[in-house]
């Protein structure tokens, strides 16, 4: 059937793109013009919202408030008890760079008590110290605390020994005594760092994915819950449940948070689905399709009839996908990054990923991974939670977060202006997420300013180029029309512009551009910066005050009564200025898409300033770090321009000048860090995977199965390399699951998907001489999983395949800037 739409569709396409050339010029519209309406307040009833020092936080029926502006936070999901505690400051630090606000975590109940009575709050698992970091860090921190988490672990975090003695997830005493102590716990860990005590803890989620009804159940539990968690201390400006799939909850006293994923690994399809429709724009709902609530309702939802009442949140955007045994997706940078748009389009207020950190399941008396052999819907690693993450578990950063981050920054430094912007439809919608013709795109609008959003990549579906396109916005009071001159947009493309755009009393009243961000310069005035986009060529509209103004290095001629600038090459020159007398002057940079990318944000020695680096950078502590796998040499460009002599590692070096920015360059010396791997046996034959669970398909393999895998033995030099900031163990293999062994303790394991599989030697104890084994269970050709088709094995007449295709140790290369 895939094959067979891929073919109607392309079929369709090819007949708009002949209607389109035999047209001429496509313009498409919409009516914008209606003005916002008022938000209501006061009938949400959250926590404590004024801190000691006098600030405010705050919420009404359309966005969040800070000290009474319009707030508009960037919130990721990273659960320190699944990462090392002495990676918490860096990987935090990693976070903030990237244009996170919030940082969110669930306080998984088994991961703290997996005995009863005996709380473990220490090492990987010190919640308090954890926020503390992250409040060094620059973040606010979001607390989830359940006592029903799901996070794909065993009862949804619940402990065993709750689920063998007593119901649970409804308001049973004998349950809800011991939530009650688990809440008075987690209030005692918090003491001191809640928002009202002058500390980042800002919000709380009460359990998640409820649609649970009838008696003790419904909105009454999540009433009962709240009210335990503030009984117990947990006061906090902002409390949450999860909206999607028909949740209940009672209305005024929790706010829904949403959420959509590119595909679905708790799915039973061994194929690619159909569309989803979180590439779609949402005009009239807020839910994303299924987000995998592993109970059905039969009603409808609180948060369905809550829509004029409650502010569009976020909470579970993907931000990468988990492989889960019967379904292992791998998901493209462009298949998470063309979401944005689609999301502050459609009226997103709080954009909240899931999990923007991977990590990895601590291991208890037992592993305590979600799996069907326990009643669980899915079969996942029983150790490894990488999740395809912007952020590995051992803090990769993964191409994904340099496609997002823009996005971030312009929500950190204009988020105000778009909170309380309305969603507009256009005339012209697609009828369905299936429909590939019409395009996909919306306006947000407030008066006379608005942002133009569209969308045009779909994960595994070919949409079409849109040939000779304009945009007519008719807002209150004006119309537009942009750009000048029909554009084709390319296959695959997602961006925002910007309509009547204030640059510190100048009026651009459009860009073919997205705005990223906004540079204090003090009496130097502040910097714009633009992203372009691949194949649209950057245009400005200028109002005709402002055009008295200008500065360019392009193209600029007067046009409707303002001045139209085009011809400019992005880059990291000054692409034009406005300077008048009695108004500060404005410098706008136009960075290619490419730059845009590679563009990190942060404090460094006292002045927050932009780096454009091929490295992964980001800030700690008014430093910049560069990091880079397998490449010792560095090259970073820093605006504004950097105090010589240069502070920071001894290998760097001032080496001219690009445009407005200063090049720092260092390079290291190179290391070569070598593994060899010795086979100890090949592998047996293993059975036909097993169908069965709740979801009635593909499960893993009993224990026992895996004495059939193949193994090797992975010698190393040593767990803790000098010279480099850390090491990478990569393993390259094809086969079905793959363990990590040191000893018989194992370390680490992989569902076979095509991704490169990382695992962190800082991870292992300090030897100087270590040896690891590595086992990999082989796929049978006739497995009835899913894997994305570029990544399926070639089984060449083979029943079965475990393959080790090779193994290294790559170094992980670090220079500091700033001390």
């Amino acid at each position: 059937m895939t094959m067979i739409r891929n073919t109607l569709c392309l079929a369709a396409m090819a007949l708009v793109h002949a209607a389109q050339a035999a047209q001429g010029p496509q313009v498409l519209a919409v009516d914008a013009s209606t003005p916002a309406p008022a938000p209501l307040s006061g009938h949400i009833q959250m926590g404590t919202a004024v801190a000691p020092g006098g600030h405010v936080l705050g919420i009404n029926s359309q966005y969040l408030t800070r000290d009474g502006q319009p707030w508009l936070p960037v919130m990721g999901e990273f659960h320190y008890s699944r990462s090392p505690a002495d990676s918490w400051e860096a990987e935090l630090a990693k976070m903030k760079s990237a244009g996170i606000n919030v940082v969110a975590s669930y306080i998984i109940w088994n991961h703290h008590e997996e005995k009863e009575g005996k709380f473990d709050w220490s090492g990987n698992r010190d919640l308090r110290r954890f926020i503390q970091l992250a409040n060094k860090a620059g973040l606010e921190v979001w607390i989830r605390v359940g006592p029903w988490s799901h996070a794909e672990v065993r009862y949804g975090g619940i402990p065993d020994w709750v689920v063998d003695a007593m119901p649970t997830r409804q308001d049973d005493p004998q349950y809800l005594k011991y939530v009650d102590r688990f809440y008075r716990e987690i209030a005692k860990q918090v003491d001191g760092l809640l928002w009202k005590q002058d500390g980042p803890v800002i919000g709380a989620q009460i359990e998640n994915e409820y649609n649970l009804a009838g008696p003790g159940r419904g909105a009454q539990h999540i009433a009962t819950l709240k009210s335990m968690a503030v009984k117990a201390g947990i006061d906090v400006p902002f409390y949450t449940v999860t909206g999607w799939d028909q949740t209940l909850y009672p209305s005024g006293e929790v706010v829904p948070v949403f959420g959509g994923y590119q595909d679905e690994p708790w799915a039973t399809s061994k194929t690619e689905l159909p569309p989803k429709e979180t590439y779609a724009f949402r005009f009239d709902t807020r839910v994303s399709g299924d987000l995998g609530a592993q109970t059905r309702a039969t009603q409808q939802g609180t948060a369905e009839t809550d829509m004029d009442r409650t502010p569009f949140l976020g909470a579970e955007y993907g931000a990468g996908l988990p492989a889960m045994y019967r379904r292992r997706t791998l998901v493209s940078p462009d298949d998470i990054a063309s979401t944005l748009p689609v999301q502050m389009g459609s009226g997103v207020n709080l954009m909240g990923y899931y999990m923007f950190h991977g990590g990895r399941n601590p291991v208890g008396m037992t592993t305590m991974e979600e799996s069907t052999r326990t009643g669980g819907y899915n079969d996942t690693p029983a150790i490894n939670y990488d999740f395809n993450a912007p952020l590995g578990p051992d803090g990769q950063q993964r191409d994904v977060l340099a496609y997002l981050r823009p996005f971030h920054y312009f929500m950190n430094d204009f988020g105000a202006r778009l909170a309380p912007m309305t969603v507009h439809k256009p005339s012209l919608v697609p009828a369905d997420p299936a429909d590939f013709l019409a395009p996909r795109w919306s306006v947000r609008s407030k008066g006379e300013q608005a942002f133009l959003f569209y969308n045009g990549h779909v994960r595994q579906y070919a949409l079409p180029a849109q040939k000779q396109v304009q945009f007519a916005v008719k807002l209150d009071g004006q119309a537009v029309t942009l750009p000048r001159q029909p554009v084709d947009i390319a296959a695959g493309s997602y961006f925002f512009w910007p309509i009547n755009f204030d640059m510190d009393g100048y009026r651009l009243q459009y860009a073919t551009v997205q705005p990223v961000a906004r540079l204090e310069r003090g009496k130097a005035g502040s910097v714009y910066v633009f992203a372009a986009q691949d194949g649209i060529a950057p245009e400005f509209a200028l109002d005709a005050a402002a055009g008295a103004c200008l500065k360019t290095q392009g193209k600029a001629a007067n046009a409707d009564g303002g001045v139209l600038v085009q011809g400019i090459q992005p880059g990291l020159d000054a692409a034009l200025t406005l300077d008048c007398a009695g108004k500060r002057p404005v410098t706008v940079l136009v960075l290619s898409q490419q730059q845009a990318r590679q563009m990190a944000i942060g404090q460094l020695q006292g002045e927050r300033r932009l780096v454009v680096s091929d490295s992964q950078a980001h800030f700690a502590n008014g430093r910049l770090v560069l990091r880079s796998s397998g490449k010792p040499a560095f090259r970073a460009a820093v605006f504004p321009v950097l105090p010589l002599p240069l502070k920071g590692s001894t290998a760097l070096q001032a080496s001219g000048r690009d445009g407005l920015f200063q090049v720092v360059e260092a390079t290291l010396p190179s290391q070569e860090l070598a593994v060899t791997a010795r086979k100890l046996r090949a592998a047996q034959p293993v059975p036909p995977i097993k169908i069965g669970g709740n979801a009635k398909a593909a499960i893993q393999p009993d224990a026992e199965v895996f004495g059939n895998s193949a193994a090797w033995e992975l010698s190393l030099g040593t767990t803790r390399p000098k010279g480099v900031d850390g090491a990478l163990l990569e393993i390259d293999f094809v086969g079905d699951v793959a363990r990590l062994f040191d000893g018989t303790r194992m370390v680490d394991d992989w569902y076979y998907n095509g991704q490169l599989w990382q695992y962190g030697l800082s991870n292992l104890p300090a030897r100087e001489r270590a040896a690891l084994t590595l086992t990999v269970l082989p796929l049978r050709a006739d497995a009835p999983i899913y894997l994305p088709k570029e990544h399926r094995p070639a089984f060449n007449g083979q029943a079965q395949v475990a393959e080790l295709r090779g193994v290294k140790v790559t170094p992980v290369y670090r220079v500091e800037i700033g001390r």
